[in-house]
């Protein structure tokens, strides 16, 4: 899977839901001060990226060391390498 198309499906769940401006979600952006989400967003966040993954992320901790919208984008492709059924889910529905 390319990055792109992890990105792509991470930046879906910021638009869906939080009707962010696909134009604004780069890397560089930080979750709490750029995108303006709150410690209750975040709750949906996890939700959402849990549902669009198939994986449950309650657990993990490298989740707490999350700033960016770039250490999302790490964090699952970091994800996707450890559970490369990921892969496959994820391309068909491309």
């Amino acid at each position: 899977m390319t990055r792109e198309i992890l990105i792509e499906h991470i930046n879906k769940v910021f638009v869906d839901k939080f009707e962010l401006d696909p134009a604004i979600l780069t890397p560089e952006k930080r979750i709490f001060e750029d995108l303006e989400l709150d410690s209750l967003d975040i709750v949906d966040l996890v939700t959402g990226l849990q549902h669009t993954f198939g994986i449950p992320l309650r657990d993990n901790k490298e989740l707490l060391q999350i700033r960016t919208l770039g250490d999302i984008y790490n964090l699952f492709e970091k994800i996707v390498q450890e559970h490369p059924e990921l892969e496959e889910k994820l391309t068909k529905e491309q």
